[in-house]
């Protein structure tokens, strides 16, 4: 079995390879991680010699099918994690990622599923990333549509939200903008660089532009205005 520190090393390859499992660059790899540059190239050369992953000297890291697939595993877990507490738990969601990366190393498989089926299966966790073995693709689409670029005046959901820092989460949260918010933009002040939108129920937020850029959105199941 993989240790925590390798399963960490995995998941990290793999949310940063894209959609074409590409190289990672091992400087990329030892910052997303807190580590130094010589302590990753030690790692990755070890995991390397387990059929982890390749590891291309000057280029990076690439994930073998096996370490992809270990990678994927892990990844559910986190996300799947993430969804019970907020669901069932009841646990703020700008709170519950650091509590995922210590439950997903400690859960058995068994366990997993039996959440999974609680859940219904859902095929997205609270801050609407698609959770891995659902029907979602793992990887957004380039190019995704948000607050920032989608057309005005047309009615909306809230997709998903690339910033999962806590403090932009409590924003979001506080501005009603969560995964499966109905929005629609009334209004885009370039100059000002500030986004007007309209929520369901007679509410509004206001947010600026990079902050608009964050928060994809999608057609919604039926229209709420």
């Amino acid at each position: 079995m993989a240790t925590s520190t390798v399963e960490n090393y995995l998941k990290a390859i793999l949310l940063r390879s894209g959609e074409n499992s590409g190289i990672v660059p091992t400087g990329i790899l030892a910052e997303a991680l807190g580590v130094t540059p010589g302590t990753t190239t030690t790692m990755v050369k070890a995991m390397a010699a387990q059929g982890l992953l390749e590891h291309l000297p000057r280029e990076g890291v690439q994930l073998t099918e096996t370490g992809r697939d270990v990678a994927l595993g892990v990844l559910r877990k986190h996300r799947l994690v993430e969804t019970f507490l907020v669901r069932v738990l009841k646990m703020d969601w700008a709170a519950v990622h650091e509590e995922a990366e210590a439950l997903e190393h400690a859960i058995s498989d068994g366990v997993l599923e039996r959440i999974d089926a609680l859940l219904g299966h859902p095929s997205s966790d609270p801050h609407g990333d698609p959770i891995p073995g659902a029907t979602a693709e793992l990887f957004p689409a380039r190019g995704s549509t948000t607050l920032a670029t989608c057309p005005s005046d047309k009615s909306l959901r809230v997709t998903r939200i690339a910033d999962q820092t806590p403090a932009f989460l409590e924003f979001v949260q506080q501005s009603g903008l969560k995964p499966g918010a109905r929005v629609r933009v009334s209004r885009r002040d370039r100059a000002s660089g500030v986004v007007y939108c309209d929520l369901s129920r007679g509410h509004a937020a206001t947010l600026g532009l990079p902050e608009a850029a964050k928060i994809e959105v999608g057609e919604p199941s039926k229209s709420a205005f």
